[in-house]
């Protein structure tokens, strides 16, 4: 768990700063998270926008929660 959210943004921030990546770079690493993704089953390879629908009703439940809490 991130405590420190401030640290770690800037901490990528700087990381950016110094390494800008291509196209082909940036292409190449989104390949290899989306393959590891589907080998762990957290995505499915037919089609990703599946269940998105339930997902989103599941999210505003959850935030509206959050707000009825913290009031």
């Amino acid at each position: 768990m991130i405590k420190n959210t401030k640290m770690l943004e800037e901490f990528e921030k700087q990381l950016a700063r110094q390494r800008r990546l291509t196209y082909h770079e940036n292409l190449k690493i989104f390949k290899a998270l989306y393959k590891e993704a589907v080998a762990l089953k957290a995505l499915n390879s037919n089609n990703i926008m599946d269940g998105v629908e339930k997902n989103i009703r599941l999210a505003k439940a959850l935030n509206s929660l959050e707000k009825k809490w913290n009031s």
